[in-house]
């Protein structure tokens, strides 16, 4: 899964040179060396080539890097995360199914250098959020609220917030790290698209590319948690809204976003920030505010559009079923790493 841990690592592999290029796995290799994937090679090349820090992406790229590999690309080194480091030196072990250092050789060449790792995330960590849960944890069900509607759900007991499994806070330095820092221009034409973006992945990246392709500049509103649990109930959001801004922010195609967005789009919210021309929706499903639709009033003034993207299938249920679909396979994986970063935690104690 592409998370904004990713995004953090690549923005600061970014900044150590001009031109970055990133290698992503294929299917094969990842499951020969970590295990089970979430989002299939095609998803994951996508989803890497829309972050702002990336130009260009090396699809089906080796799990073993080596010197030929950089010359290959012209590539003065190779960046990796410092977590790396922290495994081979504390547990002995090596990154390698095989028992060899996959980064071997470049070390030895002097061409390799460490980004900092972001703390409190990684796609073992994300899939162990799913799960914790069972099945029926992230249905719709009679017992669950809501079942069309949104409204005085702050008063309902039944939409308590419930998920809580993240406590990722951000600063605003981090905020200004991942913004593009521009303002819409005169006579630009200003798009708005709001949403969960709960495990930011290529359908929704794909949404906001072609919301972007309507205009010139694009503007994304991100619901809070609350608002997002009483929206889909049950366990939902995966990630906090801190973790969804991050995401968002780290897509190219988006210029500026709205942390705690109103899920109902009116007239004022058309003016409150900047003046939207388009206000745009995907082809998910769209619950009422008090018997009403959220996107009635640029319906109204003919300035609503819903797209349909080759990606229209992709939702975050999609993804968390695949995780079910996969349970055993999924929890042999996070047992291994577990027990990896236990004994990691156990040296660094003694």
């Amino acid at each position: 899964m592409m998370h904004y841990g990713h995004s953090n690592a690549i923005r600061q592999a970014k900044e150590m040179g001009d031109y970055l290029i990133v290698g992503v796995h294929s299917d094969e290799e990842i499951r020969k060396h970590k295990g089970p994937t979430v989002m299939n090679q095609e998803e994951r090349y996508e989803a890497v080539a829309a972050c702002k820090w990336v130009d260009e992406v090396v699809p089906n790229a080796p799990y073993f890097t080596t010197v030929d590999i950089l010359d290959q690309y012209d590539a003065d080194f190779c960046v990796h995360g410092d977590d790396i480091s922290k495994i081979n030196v504390m547990t002995n072990n090596a990154t390698l199914s095989d028992g060899t250092d996959c980064y071997e050789e470049v070390k030895k060449a002097g061409r390799y250098k460490e980004c900092k790792r972001t703390t409190g995330v990684s796609t073992t960590e994300l899939v162990g959020r799913m799960l914790l849960l069972t099945r029926v944890h992230h249905q719709l069900n009679e017992n669950s609220f809501p079942v069309k509607s949104i409204e005085n759900f702050q008063n309902n007991p039944k939409s308590r917030y419930t998920s809580g499994v993240s406590h990722f806070l951000t600063t605003s330095r981090k905020i200004v790290q991942f913004s593009n820092k521009k303002e819409p221009k005169t006579g630009d034409k200003i798009i708005y698209v709001d949403g969960a973006f709960d495990l930011f992945h290529v359908g929704h990246i794909e949404l906001l590319k072609k919301a972007k392709e309507l205009g010139d500049y694009l503007l994304v509103g991100i619901h809070d948690d609350k608002t997002v649990n009483a929206i889909k109930g049950s366990n939902y959001p995966i990630m906090n809204v801190h973790e969804r801004t991050l995401s968002v922010l780290s897509c190219r195609y988006v210029d500026e976003v709205v942390i705690g967005a109103p899920y109902s789009v009116n007239e004022e919210m058309m003016t409150a920030i900047y003046n939207i021309d388009i206000v745009v929706h995907g082809k998910t499903e769209v619950f009422s505010v008090n018997g009403e639709d959220p996107y009635k009033y640029p319906k109204s003034v003919s300035k609503f559009i819903e797209i349909e993207t080759k990606y229209s299938y992709l939702t975050t249920e999609c993804v968390i079923e695949r995780i079910f679909n996969n349970r055993k396979l999924y929890e042999e994986r996070n047992r291994k790493k577990e027990e990896k970063e236990n004994l990691i935690i156990n040296n660094l104690q003694k």
